[in-house]
């Protein structure tokens, strides 16, 4: 079902939905359109930031009411059937409430009326082509989400979060190679107040900056710098690491086994210092992981790694498996990299995987090699022999090392038929 722009104000037919979120630019009331206007003289209640409700005439008869802190859209929801209006920064649904909202509610009950995003703006300015631009936020994110996306050439809008954020981005660029990364600081972006700030990263003045800004970054870095491929199968030597690591090439194939994808979710049990985990993840921004580690050591080598190969949001599960899988949401696939003869481990992960998930796990002893054999006569799937040897010196010449050799399983679990047979 589709509404136009002057919905309020057709005649019988479909009901129309009783919420309609507005974006306001920094030009306020003024600049907002004739359906955006008609949308807030209708509501009874106005819901917003108190710097978007002091945009707003007097002679609105609505309400303003201003977001609970923290923030919650319950208020809004309990309205629900009487005409409400909720403000919002340019375009709701880019990093906007509008996300929010669509989770709570059915599309047909809201409607959308977008300004111009300080996103396109800043591009506009800039001169960028907003589809060869990657938009991020840094709004109760942490500065290392931003670390996958630090390239030679790649061009970032950031949303900051407070005034703050360009000089601790600033810093944070030299601290990874890449001080010589251009900067563009908007501030106010759409209003007469608006002021753009350029320079490099490691030559960033020390200037107060406005609370609602935006960082333009054009990444350049060092000649030492060492910018990580986003393809599977990291250098060893970029993780911290006790020596307990699923090496370089036996990563990339296990990875390339458990096929990530856009949003799926990875339990990495037995993680040691999260390498799977981490590249998982990496190799798409919605990608997500649970990294089971049991050791304290290895947990803390977790949590360095997921900072500085920018993947913050790796969920770090303190604990052995089986037990420690209790309660954790359904997988789309599991790596089992450690334990695959502890008891119960592998009939756990498999249980709890979704239908047409994948489980792979690796083994280097006869006894682990032992154990997925047998899982494969019950389950079936595929048993891959991974021997790699390396040329190291021997004396004046090189000779082949060979590593152990590893035994990888990769079984994807079946649908079930209407009869309940797999």
């Amino acid at each position: 079902m589709t509404y136009g722009v002057d919905r309020f104000e057709a005649g019988g037919g479909a009901r129309a939905p009783w919420l309609t979120v507005v974006g306001i630019g920094e030009d306020g009331f003024a600049g907002l359109s004739r359906a955006a206007r008609g949308a807030l003289t209708r509501a009874d209640v106005i819901v917003g930031g108190d710097r978007h409700l002091a945009m707003l005439p007097p002679r609105l008869a609505a309400r303003g009411e201003a977001w609970p802190r923290p923030f919650n859209i319950a208020p809004v929801l309990a309205r629900r059937g009487k005409p409400v209006c909720v403000l919002a920064s340019g375009d709701p649904m880019l990093f906007g409430v509008g996300a929010s909202v669509a989770l709570a509610l059915p599309a047909d009950e809201w409607f959308v009326l977008p300004a111009p995003s300080s996103l396109s703006l800043a591009a506009s300015r800039l001169g960028w082509p907003l589809q060869d631009v990657t938009m991020l936020s840094l709004v109760g994110r942490p500065l290392a989400a931003l670390g996958v996306h630090l390239h030679s050439g790649v061009r970032l809008l950031v949303l900051s979060q407070d005034g703050g954020s360009p000089a601790a981005l600033a810093a944070w660029l030299c601290e990874r190679g890449f001080g010589a990364t251009r900067m563009s600081v908007f501030e106010h972006l759409g209003g007469t107040r608006e002021r753009r700030i350029d320079a490099c990263a490691d030559a960033w003045p020390p200037i107060d900056i406005a609370a609602l800004n935006l960082v333009a970054l054009e990444c350049r870095p060092a000649h030492d710098a060492r910018p990580l491929s986003l393809t599977v199968g990291l250098p060893d030597d970029v993780f911290a690491h006790d020596g307990q690591i699923t090496k370089r090439d036996v990563r990339a194939v296990t990875l390339a086994r458990l096929a990530p994808a856009p949003g799926a979710l990875l339990w990495d049990v037995g993680a040691g210092c999260g390498s799977i985990g981490i590249e998982w993840m990496r190799a798409h921004p919605s990608c997500r992981a649970i990294a089971i580690e049991a050791e304290p050591q290895r947990q803390r080598l977790i949590e360095r790694n997921r900072e500085a190969l920018g993947v913050p949001a790796l969920q770090l599960i303190c604990g052995a498996a089986p037990n420690a899988l209790a309660g954790l949401p359904t997988p789309d696939a599991v790596f089992i990299g450690g334990g695959v003869t502890v008891a119960g481990v592998l009939e756990a992960c498999w249980a709890r995987l979704r239908a047409g998930g994948r489980l792979v796990a690796n083994a280097v002893t006869l006894q682990g090699e032992a154990a997925l054999v047998a899982w494969r006569a019950r389950h079936g799937g595929t048993l891959t022999r991974i021997a790699l040897g390396e040329a190291l010196p021997l004396g004046g010449f090189d000779t082949w090392r060979q590593a152990l050799p590893i035994t990888l399983l990769d079984v994807t679990k079946p649908y079930e038929d209407e009869a309940g047979h797999a």
